[in-house]
């Protein structure tokens, strides 16, 4: 985590990142090495629907919980003076900007758990909004104009709200009547 990267002052960094995916990330691998070894070393005597069938299986399963994984090993968020935007995994997909002038305010959550938000990844709940959670710990809560909330897990979550606070405009959004 970076407060001020070499180059450009007023932009701040910070990611987090979570080691424990990468063993389901594993577990996605075997999969897909399952299907392989079916697919090139198959005895089975009861018809090819069935084989196609487990390899298919295997693969698909595999690369969904590969990939899947993957995508929420660590999350990269970036707040410059005009939008914070989040990117995922090592590819940065999925990714969200959201422009400053659309947030009303930023609070430090301490404990931000995959239990609260149903898992890990791009969540979204009712009552408590969308959240991008990659490991539990301390996070960023933002307060959009329209009501929403964005939750993020992020290292040096305190730092990141005072930065988005500083940078926030105290009025409205303009609306076109």
């Amino acid at each position: 985590m970076r407060d001020h990267p070499q180059g450009d002052p007023d932009i701040w960094t910070g990611r987090a990142t979570n080691r424990a995916q990468w063993l389901l990330a594993l577990g996605g691998a075997a999969c897909m090495a399952l299907g392989i070894a079916l697919a090139v070393e198959s005895a089975w005597t009861s018809g090819i629907v069935p084989l196609v069938m487990s390899v298919v299986g295997c693969i698909a399963a595999g690369l969904l919980v590969l990939f899947g994984t993957l995508a929420f090993v660590h999350v990269a968020v970036k707040v410059d003076k005009d939008c914070l935007e989040v990117r995922c995994g090592h590819i940065g997909v999925p990714r969200r900007r959201i422009p400053l002038s659309l947030v009303a305010g930023a609070e430090f959550a301490p404990r931000v758990t995959p239990r609260q938000w149903g898992g890990w990844g791009y969540r979204w709940r009712p009552e408590k909004g969308t959240a991008v959670v990659v490991r539990r710990g301390e996070g960023v809560v933002l307060r959009l104009w329209d009501g929403h909330t964005f939750t993020i897990t992020v290292d040096n979550a305190e730092t990141a709200v005072r930065v988005i606070r500083a940078r926030l405009h105290p009025s409205l959004p303009s609306a076109t009547h």
